[in-house]
């Protein structure tokens, strides 16, 4: 059913605008007079936000790009929960969060989900017609909410879990942000000097003809190089990474990068506990939300983001539904740490897997503050050190000339 944007003036002197579906422009006009709202302005907005060959409820997700970001889901998660506290029917609840949203493409993916509902699909239904706006945890978990009765605190679970999601992503983010940004300037500033600046000093050398220091030689050779090839140097820089990205992108490439991240130092220790972190809670906020083990941990593994712990998860899956408990097949991939282990082993013979889970999460993301906070602490001096040593080199190469040519007018 197409979705129309509208603005009109109410039977109070009030104005109105949000977005209304309707058969067509006729019964949205209809729709809204019968709703105390004469149209000043009515325009089709589905194309805005979904892809313009949707057919009513059968979207289409090929190129068409993601229109709700993390953010905007959360912030809608929380407020269709607090409507839904409230005492609010699904559909009426749905209606007032289109209202609330302010940008027109997340108005018109809510007013298509509402049509859905009510039409009467059920809600995880309908979101699973979105599954680049709301994944698999999301959508297991509305059903769950749906099939216990209580849709309003799932929500907010979930809203709550995306928060603490987003909230970690940031944190390594911008931690990493500084050390970045040096680098890359670093970078270009050593650039500039060996293209422009170490070429015409050492062009004077060259002139006068005489035996130069072994690190003028390879200063003056470096520069020439970047100077004359850096258009190659930089189109196979673009091959070489276009390739890496190309093999990483299979399914041996990803493992294998994977595995050789988990290992590097301080880099494989917060990928490590970031994964952990996002497992478990995930899996708890699932668990807790009445989703079976087995398809929480199917769905849980998929968003720690590495396949080598992904592996390693599904392989403890296939063994719990052999009969197994959690803990022993989780230790013997000898892939997570014994504290995690040892914490889920006492969940499994407490019967609070949850909160162990919960724990568990709580101590990862602490853990993840101190490892990157140490990461960021080390990196700056590192980076600062490998600078200085390349400008010392640089200074030695250009002065050690100088001297002898002094040296040779006395």
């Amino acid at each position: 059913m197409p979705v129309y944007a509208y603005k009109g003036l109410r039977a109070d002197g009030g104005t109105a605008a949000g977005i209304i579906d309707a058969e067509s422009l006729r019964g949205a006009r209809l729709k809204l007079r019968q709703g105390g709202v004469y149209p000043t302005e009515l325009r089709e907005t589905r194309a805005s936000g979904l892809d313009a060959g949707h057919a009513a409820g059968h979207p289409s997700h090929g190129a068409r790009p993601r229109s709700l970001s993390p953010t905007d889901l959360a912030l809608a998660t929380r407020q269709l929960a607090t409507l839904l506290v409230a005492g609010l029917p699904l559909v009426d609840a749905l209606g007032i969060l289109v209202d609330q949203v302010e940008k027109k493409s997340v108005q018109s993916l809510f007013a298509d989900i509402r049509e859905q509902v009510r039409a009467g699909k059920a809600l995880s239904a309908a979101l699973g017609e979105y599954p680049r706006e709301f994944g698999q945890i999301y959508t297991q978990m509305v059903r769950a909410g749906e099939a216990s009765g209580a849709l309003d605190q799932i929500l907010f679970r979930l809203s709550e879990f995306l928060e603490k999601q987003q909230a970690l992503k940031s944190k390594v983010t911008n931690a990493l942000m500084y050390p970045v940004v040096m680098l890359v300037v670093g970078l270009g500033v050593l650039f500039l000097l060996m293209t422009f600046a170490i070429p015409k000093i050492t062009a004077v050398f060259t002139d006068l003809g005489q035996a130069l220091p072994w690190p003028t030689v390879v200063l003056m050779r470096a520069s020439d190089l970047l100077s004359r090839y850096w258009h190659v140097l930089l189109i196979g820089l673009g091959a070489t990474l276009y390739g890496l990205r190309r093999y990483v992108r299979t399914s041996n490439g990803q493992y294998r990068m994977h595995r050789l991240m988990l290992k590097l130092p301080l880099i494989g220790e917060i990928a490590r506990k970031v994964a952990i972190s996002r497992l478990s809670s995930t899996l708890a906020t699932m668990l807790s939300s009445g989703v079976q083990l087995l398809d929480a941990l199917d769905v849980s593994r998929r968003v720690m983001n590495n396949r080598v712990l992904e592996a390693a998860v599904e392989e403890a899956r296939q063994n719990i539904r052999e009969g197994e408990s959690i803990a022993v097949p989780l230790k013997r991939s000898g892939e997570f740490p014994p504290l995690v282990t040892h914490m889920v082993a006492v969940g499994e013979k407490s019967g609070e897997m949850e909160e162990m889970l919960k724990r568990i999460a709580g101590i990862y993301d602490g853990e993840v503050d101190r490892v990157v906070a140490r990461a960021t602490a080390l990196l700056e001096p590192i980076m600062i050190l490998c600078m200085g040593v390349i400008v010392l080199f640089i200074v030695v190469a250009i002065l050690l000339p100088i001297f002898e040519m002094g040296q040779m007018v006395r």
